[in-house]
C-alpha cells in the first residue's frame, strides 16, 4: 500500500500530542529551516476572477496557524485554509470564504478573536466592525466553491469610537477584548460584552490619547499589560496599564506630569533614535514610525520601522539615556556622549557608504558594523568651572546643547511638549538597513529573525542579533505592505499593491 501525499500543515496538527517534539525544538527547528532559501510555493487568487480585486493590506494567522486571512482596498475579507485533498502543490491554500465588511474604505487589519469564530476589522471610514460567521466558514469541502457572507449576515458588531482612520488592530487573550489604534491619536480597548452605541452616548475613555496621528500598535502575550504606539512622531511610545495599588511613575523613574494623572495607562518609556546628516537630506519629512512589533518570545523585545530610514530593535529592559545622558561623559553605540560634537561625528558618518545611497541591494556586513560604532569612537574632553560668575554662561551653553540634542534625534523643539518629554528615552540595540521604507506602512515578523516589506516591491530578511542582510526576495510587483511568519512552519505570507498574495516556503 502506497503512502499518500500528506501537507506538513495538516501533518502537524493530525499528530497525537506525545508524537509532536517538544517546543524547544520545534522552535530549534524553525530557526534552522530560515537559514536556508525561501522558495515560492503558491500564489493565492489571480488577477481576474479569484481573490481580491485590490491591494491587499491585512494578512493574519489564525487558529494557530490553521488560516489566513487577508482583507484590503476592496472592503473584503477572505478566509484561506489548506484543501487537504490537493496533492498537487505543497500548500494548497483555497479560499473557503468571503465576507463582504460594508467597510467604505480600504481595510487596514483584520484579526480573529482568540477562542471564538470573530473577526475584527478596522478601515479608513473610522469604524471597528465584527463579524461572526460560524464555525462552517472555516472548514470547507473539497473541490467546494467559496461562500460569501453579507454584511447583515455575519455583521454582529460596528463600533465608531475613533474619530479617524483607524490601522490596526491587537488582540487579547479573550473572545471579547482586543485593541484598535487611529489617527485621531488614540488607543481604545474594545468589550464586546458591554454594548454601547457610539451615536446616542459617550464612547468608554481611550487607553491613550495624544496630540498626533498614530498608526501602528504592538503587545506582547507575555507582557499583556504593555503596549507600544508609534506614528507622526519621531519616538515609539511604551504605555502600562497596571494601576491598582501602584505608582507606576515612580516604579519606572518617570516624573509626575499633571495631564496624565487621570490617565487610564502612563507612559513609561519612549523608544528613540540618532538622526544621522544625511537623513534630512533624503527625507525632509519629519521623522516618523510606519511599523511596530513586540516579541511574542520573551516580551521585552520592540522592533520599530521608521519612514525612510531603518528599522531598530529596542527592549523594554534597556536603562534609558534621557537628555541629561545623551549630553553627559558615557558613550552610546548609536547616540554621541556630547551633542556639542555632532558635526564632528556627522563629518565621520559620511565617509562611510550608506547602503541606501549606494545604488545596489548588497549591503557590506563590516560595513554595517562600522557604522554603529562611529560614535562609541568619539571621546569627550570636559573642563571643570569653579568661577561661580560663569554661571550664566553654562546656563546658556546647557540650552544650546538641548537644542542641539532635539535637532540630533530629529524634533522640532516647538513640538517636542507634544511627544512627552519628560518620559526617558531608550535607544536603539541593534539597526536594519536596505529596505526603501517610504510609501506604505511595513509590518513583519520580530522573531530570530526580523524581516520587512519595502518600496522596491521585495522584503528584507535579517539576522536579529547581528543585524547582517540574510535575505532579499521578491514579494510584490510594486510595493510589499505586509510579511506575516507562519507560528509553526518556515512559511511566510507576503502581500501588497498586487491583488494576490504570496506564499514562501523555506525547503530544508
Amino acid at each position: 500500500m502506497t503512502n499518500a501525499h500528506r501537507h506538513p500543515c495538516t501533518e502537524y496538527t493530525r499528530c497525537p500530542p506525545s508524537s509532536v517534539p517538544s517546543e524547544r525544538l520545534r522552535r530549534r527547528h524553525l530557526s534552522q529551516a530560515f537559514h536556508h532559501t525561501l522558495d515560492r510555493v503558491n500564489v493565492l487568487g489571480d488577477d481576474s476572477s479569484y481573490g481580491h480585486t485590490g491591494c491587499v493590506n491585512a494578512l493574519s494567522w489564525a487558529r494557530d496557524g490553521e488560516l489566513l486571512l487577508s482583507g484590503g482596498d476592496d472592503t473584503t475579507v477572505r478566509i484561506w485554509a489548506i484543501d487537504a485533498a490537493d496533492t498537487s502543490q505543497e500548500y494548497p491554500f483555497v479560499c473557503h470564504s468571503v465576507i463582504q465588511t460594508g467597510h467604505r474604505a480600504n481595510i487596514f487589519s483584520a484579526q480573529m478573536l482568540p477562542y471564538s469564530s470573530r473577526i475584527a476589522t478596522v478601515a479608513g471610514d473610522k469604524q471597528v466592525r465584527v463579524f461572526d460567521v460560524g464555525e462552517a466558514a472555516f472548514s470547507g469541502t473539497p473541490n467546494s466553491r467559496e461562500t460569501s457572507y453579507s454584511s447583515r449576515q455575519s455583521c454582529t458588531h460596528v463600533l465608531r469610537c475613533h474619530e479617524d482612520r483607524v490601522k490596526r488592530i491587537v488582540t487579547e487573550h479573550s473572545p471579547d477584548l482586543f485593541l484598535t489604534v487611529g489617527e485621531d491619536g488614540s488607543v481604545r480597548q474594545h468589550d464586546l460584552r458591554t454594548p454601547h452605541d457610539c451615536r446616542r452616548g459617550p464612547c468608554p475613555a481611550p487607553l491613550v490619547k495624544v496630540n498626533h496621528e498614530l498608526s501602528a500598535l504592538a503587545l506582547s502575550p507575555l507582557t499583556p499589560y504593555q503596549f507600544v504606539v508609534a506614528g507622526e512622531s519621531p519616538y515609539g511610545y511604551l504605555f502600562d496599564r497596571r494601576h491598582v495599588g501602584r505608582d507606576l511613575r515612580e516604579e519606572w523613574g518617570v516624573p509626575d506630569a499633571a495631564d496624565d494623572i487621570d490617565s487610564l495607562t502612563t507612559c513609561v518609556r519612549r523608544f528613540g533614535k540618532r538622526k544621522k546628516a544625511t537623513d534630512e537630506r533624503r527625507n525632509p519629512r519629519p521623522d516618523h514610525i510606519t511599523g511596530a512589533r513586540m516579541s511574542a518570545r520573551n516580551g521585552h523585545e520592540v522592533l520599530l520601522s521608521f519612514s525612510g530610514d531603518a528599522m531598530y530593535l529596542y527592549s523594554t529592559y534597556d536603562d534609558p539615556e534621557g537628555e541629561d545622558a545623551a549630553l553627559s561623559s558615557s558613550p552610546t553605540p548609536l547616540l554621541p556622549s556630547n551633542a556639542k560634537r555632532r558635526r564632528i561625528d556627522e563629518t565621520e558618518a559620511e565617509k562611510a557608504t550608506d547602503p541606501l545611497d549606494s545604488g545596489t541591494m548588497d549591503i557590506d556586513e563590516d560595513h554595517l558594523s562600522s557604522v554603529m560604532d562611529i560614535d562609541s569612537n568619539v571621546t569627550e574632553h570636559s573642563e571643570n568651572r569653579s568661577n561661580e560668575d560663569d554661571d550664566d554662561d553654562d546656563a546658556d551653553e546647557n540650552d544650546d546643547e538641548e537644542e542641539d540634542f532635539l535637532e540630533l534625534i530629529g524634533v522640532d523643539e516647538a513640538n517636542e511638549e507634544n511627544y512627552h518629554p519628560m518620559v526617558p528615552l531608550v535607544y536603539p540595540r541593534q539597526r536594519y538597513t536596505g529596505a526603501r521604507n517610504v510609501a506604505t506602512i511595513k509590518d513583519g515578523p520580530s522573531d530570530e529573525f526580523v524581516a520587512s516589506g519595502s518600496d522596491d516591491g521585495n522584503f528584507f530578511i535579517w539576522h536579529k542579533a547581528s543585524g547582517n542582510l540574510h535575505g532579499i526576495y521578491e514579494g510584490d510587483g510594486s510595493v510589499v505592505n505586509m510579511v506575516e511568519g507562519h507560528p509553526h512552519f518556515p512559511l511566510v505570507a507576503v502581500s501588497g499593491i498586487d491583488t494576490t498574495i504570496k506564499l514562501k516556503f523555506s525547503f530544508v
